[in-house]
């Protein structure tokens, strides 16, 4: 008994510290996955905390639960319109690009670590994958709202390129243990296996678990309880059957997260907390697992193979996946650069070490290597990284409070307080004249404690409430309207005028005195943009015109609604 106490009493003041420590880490924009692992480090055997940890079972067990948790969370935040400019590239990236990848780090590695080729290859495939839960957590921990097109890549790749890792992980061990060293026609249908019983299986759970979510009477937390149950259930379920878990449970969240359900938004949250929680726990525990004097001897190799990773094999992968479509260069380095390494390789490398084969050891701290550097270099880097390239759109803050309404179980309405700063879009506007989005609808107005009716109001000013009662997407848009620091940041970003893109081309030459091919003058700027952009346009694309740049502000569908407008220094070559 005294034993279970002392291990809980642990356990809960490591989690404690790590959580405290975090708060501070983010404030000098440490990755807090990082900070996480170090923890963990610390706590070990070679730490002032003295803890001897090689459970490998058992941290595989919690990091495959972790993951389950993260990838569900992730597909549930994954908007179905992301897929429209994503999911191309990204799939691209998630099975090319992970092979691609595997291959030149897993040359480079048999070759300095005199490892077969076979071997070689598995540590390429191990570390191959760029991780869900480091490019979430860092996402959204961050507070980085990045190019849609960007960002949706980068989401879907990482939510989706785990099985792959797996299965070729999978596969070389099968065939590192079985003597052979080339495979066969076993290891494509194996994979066509894969993929397609995970895909099925996480369509046919996403399905059930909508018509399920529909039906039931549960609320609040039991409802994002019985979400986390489906979930795993699933995992096991499409594992079971053969198929990759992790492809089926990402899945399922999407579909869940694109539906028309009550308590969707409570599910949301509470979710998060499920996700944040099993990212701290499994970091921690690989932290806890690696024993940092062994990685000494290893360092100098391990370091140059991290290198080799991020600077050559995934920036080649990443143009090879990319070359069929349509992007940016800036985009395609900044997604080459954010090849994030978290716990999947860490918990791939347990896998080699659980089968008996020989350099066990050198897999696993190899792969513990190659994340600690990514987390270090590339984490650190991705925000300010974005903002230099042109990537990072001013972030919108989210509402005071929001609760769920009641109004039926095919529904998501929320209530949501905001209230109006200066200089923001809603000061000294009146509510006639405030652009609300179609969905927001004004329940309240409250100035000085009191409310008002709607035509007593005026003109709004700082420090007034405004309550609105719509579906989530209409209210974060409408936040843009009452936060001071997003309007400013959406000037700097967007420029100060913003214009209808149906206006044409040459009546905005002829009010700036830009000249104009006059091939391009009776477009409308919306045509004018599609012709001159170089890939599907959507928010923060910036397209030439004259002395003058065109941002991308808004787009209805597959069409740009709204541009800003920025202005050049003089001299700046014509249209």
């Amino acid at each position: 008994m005294e034993l279970i106490n002392q291990s809980i009493l642990v356990a809960a003041l490591i989690l404690f510290i790590s959580l405290l420590v975090s708060s501070f880490a983010s404030r000098l924009g440490a990755p807090l996955l990082l900070v996480f692992l170090a923890l963990g480090m610390l706590a070990g055997e070679d730490g002032p905390g003295g803890i001897a940890f090689d459970n490998y079972p058992l941290s595989y067990l919690i990091g495959t639960v972790a993951l389950v948790v993260i990838l569900f969370d992730g597909g549930l935040r994954t908007r179905i319109d992301s897929f429209r400019v994503g999911l191309k590239p990204a799939l691209s990236l998630a099975t090319l690009g992970v092979l691609v990848t595997a291959l030149i780090t897993g040359s480079f590695a048999a070759w300095l670590l005199d490892l077969s080729w076979l071997e070689g290859l598995l540590i390429g495939a191990i570390v191959g994958s760029t991780d869900a839960a480091a490019v979430f957590s860092l996402l959204s921990g961050s507070g980085l709202k990045l190019n849609r097109r960007v960002g949706a890549v980068l989401e879907i790749e990482s939510g989706s390129n785990d099985p792959m890792a797996v299965f070729l992980t999978l596969a070389l061990i099968g065939l590192i243990a079985s003597g052979r060293s080339v495979p066969d026609a076993s290891l494509l249908m194996a994979f066509v296996q894969q993929m397609g019983v995970g895909a099925l299986a996480g369509w046919l759970g996403g399905r059930a678990m909508v018509w399920m979510f529909r039906r039931l009477s549960l609320e609040g937390a039991l409802l994002s309880l019985f979400g986390l149950a489906a979930a795993l259930l699933l995992f096991a379920l499409a594992s079971v059957a053969g198929g990759s878990g992790f492809l089926a449970i990402y899945l399922a969240g999407l579909l869940l997260g694109n539906a028309r359900i009550g308590g969707l938004s409570t599910l949301l949250r509470v979710q998060d907390g499920y996700a944040w929680l099993a990212q701290v726990v499994m970091f921690l525990v690989l932290g806890l697992l690696v024993t940092p004097h062994k990685l000494v001897p290893l360092a100098p190799a391990a370091l140059a193979i991290s290198l080799v990773l991020m600077l050559v094999a995934r920036p080649v992968a990443v143009w090879l996946g990319l070359l069929p479509f349509s992007m940016q260069k800036r985009e395609k380095f900044y997604i080459g650069w954010v090849g994030l390494r978290g716990a999947v390789p860490i918990i791939l490398g347990i896998f080699p070490l659980m089968a008996g084969l020989p350099n066990g050891t050198i897999y696993f701290n190899v792969a513990f290597f190659v994340v600690l550097m990514s987390l270090v270099f590339q984490g650190w880097s991705l925000v300010p990284l974005a903002g230099r390239l042109g990537l990072k759109l001013p972030a919108t803050p989210p509402p005071a409070r929001r609760v769920k309404v009641e109004a039926g179980a095919d529904t998501a309405f929320e209530a949501a307080s905001f209230r109006v700063e200066a200089e923001s879009v809603a000061e000294r506007t009146t509510l006639a004249e405030l652009a609300l989005p179609e969905a927001a609808h004004l329940a309240a107005v409250f100035r000085g404690g009191e409310r008002l009716a709607a035509g007593e109001a005026g003109a709004l000013a700082e420090g007034d409430w405004l309550y609105l009662v719509g579906p989530d997407e209409a209210l974060a848009e409408a936040s843009a309207l009452f936060s001071g620091r997003a309007e400013r940041e959406a000037k700097r970003f967007y420029g100060v005028f913003t214009v209808d893109a149906t206006l044409t081309a040459g009546e905005l030459a002829h009010a700036y005195g830009v000249t104009l091919a006059p091939e391009y003058a009776a477009l409308p700027l919306s045509d004018y943009c599609e012709r001159l952009g170089q890939a599907p346009l959507v928010p923060g694309d910036i397209v030439p015109f004259g002395r003058l740049t065109l941002v991308v502000a808004e787009t209805d569908g597959n069409r740009v609604s709204q541009l800003g407008i920025r202005f050049a220094p003089d001299g700046a070559r014509p249209a």
